[in-house]
């Protein structure tokens, strides 16, 4: 099963194995880490389970989609390139280690 990494912003790190097929903010929720809010609960409708890839893991995401684009204007903190919205994240084989840090706050 993949290892995602969650980081909180005190430097926190919670590996916690996720199921294939699962989304990254489902991992999280399911974990209760703290810092994902995901109230539209998966829908990529509100932006509260907004993510930093930690940049060692980034290239192994597929590319941003229009919907999810548009969603990451409207994150309670800034917007980077290593921004992703965590329920778009579906967990494969190939995002073993992938490191995710936390914003400062979702809403």
């Amino acid at each position: 099963m993949p290892k995602i990494t969650y980081v909180a912003v005190d430097g926190t790190e919670s590996a916690i194995d996720v199921p294939v097929g699962t989304s990254v903010m489902r991992g999280a929720v399911f974990n209760d880490i703290d810092g994902i809010v995901a109230r539209c609960g998966g829908n990529a409708q509100c932006a509260t389970c907004h993510v930093y890839v930690d940049e060692t893991t980034l290239d192994r995401l597929e590319p941003v989609q229009p919907n999810e684009n548009e969603m990451l204007d409207y994150t309670a903190c800034t917007r980077r390139p290593n921004s992703r919205l965590s329920c778009q994240l579906k967990v494969t084989e190939a995002l073993d280690g992938l490191i995710v840090h936390l914003p400062e706050r979702q809403n």
